[in-house]
């Protein structure tokens, strides 16, 4: 029979706004009887669940050693989400100031309890939090810093903001921005909604970008993530997915934008059916640089089209720019007189600007329904 106990831990509750903060000191070692990390993964049905990257174990390993070792200290906190099983009991000592009150958080520990049913989880902090729990030490006391939520929503905000200065692996904030619901610094709003579109091109939306992008819970994808939410961020602010878009409160007709993307690239893969297939290193077409200025032309071709308009216009084009490409090999030829092995393109501003100006140029030979004095790609 499982044992349950009451974990009392001294603690002083701070007031910010109409939120409570709770800080306090825990044995490290301990930390795991009630705390658990939310591992970031999908369901069976693609839905995000948890919010922290997987453990890096020769991070792990270097804490570690530096905990067994004389002298060692860990003066930053670790932050942790309590449920509303947690509880604070404020003391009867006399308030020194308004905003603090000193006390104590009742924890409820059940000894042997899955992490699913633990009344915390690790917000910041795992990479030490694991080498406390490795480390050959019989007590280590640490810095904690608490509040409670029971949404994980407002967990993975928390996750986001705590850790907005550090290095923080871009994949994951991708996968985690759909998921948040909170006010968020304006460079990660402005990409929330472009990740939105491209969690759901490459995991709910069977389209050419199926599977195909490699995220944290997409591990085995092979199209650089980033490279997808550029290329749909500038066409939602600046090409042709910004006539689904509200630009006054910053929301978008997802379903629609997904529908125009999934219609014109379908049209590239069908195209370039073995370049599409391969990764970056043996396709330019899959590479950050092919991305980016397939997405140009996607905005200078489709801007003024519906998904329905769209498939003789793109169909006459990749046509017009197939003799020239180079995708996976020979050496482009994009009529600057200039040509260049197919793969010195890198996933550069100015190669981006080449190879997006070249590809432009291709399909307004000859072509009624480009011209090149208002093309846009002056400023690409």
């Amino acid at each position: 029979m499982a044992t349950r106990r009451m974990l009392r831990l001294p603690a002083l509750e701070v007031r910010q706004g109409s939120r409570r903060i709770y800080c306090f000191a825990v044995d490290g070692k301990k930390l795991h009887e009630f705390a658990a990390v939310s591992r970031i993964r999908r369901d069976d049905d693609a839905q995000l669940q948890g919010y922290q990257r997987p453990e890096v174990a020769s991070h792990i390993k270097a804490i570690q050693r530096y905990l067994e070792s004389d002298g060692a200290i860990l003066a930053n906190a670790v932050v942790l989400a309590f449920n509303s099983k947690v509880h604070f009991e404020s003391s009867n000592g006399r308030e020194v100031v308004t905003y603090s009150t000193p006390g104590e958080l009742l924890i409820p520990v059940v000894d042997g309890s899955p992490d699913s049913e633990k009344p915390a989880w690790l917000v910041d902090g795992q990479q030490r939090s694991a080498a406390l729990r490795e480390a050959d030490v019989q007590e280590f006391p640490i810095p904690a810093v608490a509040f409670i939520a029971d949404d994980e929503s407002e967990q993975r905000a928390q996750f986001i903001l705590v850790n907005n200065t550090k290095p923080l692996p871009k994949g994951l904030i991708h996968e985690l921005l759909p998921e948040t619901q909170a006010h968020l610094p304006p460079a990660y709003a402005r990409k929330q909604l472009p990740a939105v579109i491209m969690t759901r091109l490459n995991g709910t939306f069977k389209g050419p970008f199926y599977r195909s992008i490699a995220t944290p819970t997409s591990p085995d994808g092979y199209i650089k993530d980033n490279s997808v939410l550029k290329m749909i961020e500038n066409s939602i602010y600046e090409g042709a997915l910004y006539k689904y878009r509200n630009p006054h409160d910053g929301t978008g007709d997802v379903d629609r934008m997904l529908q125009h993307l999934n219609t014109y690239w379908s049209l590239v893969r069908d195209a370039f059916p073995e370049a599409w297939a391969l990764p970056p290193r043996l396709s330019r077409l899959t590479h950050g640089a092919g991305i980016q200025a397939m997405g140009y032309l996607m905005d200078r071709l489709t801007q003024h089209l519906q998904p329905d308009e769209m498939v003789p216009v793109v169909n006459d084009a990749l046509k017009r720019i197939e003799p020239g490409s180079a995708w996976t090999g020979r050496s482009w030829n994009l009529g600057d007189g200039n040509p260049r092995r197919w793969d010195s393109i890198q996933n550069t501003p100015n190669d981006v600007r080449w190879l997006s100006r070249g590809l432009l140029y291709l399909v307004q030979q000859e072509s009624l329904f480009l011209h090149a004095d208002d093309s846009g790609y002056g400023e690409v």
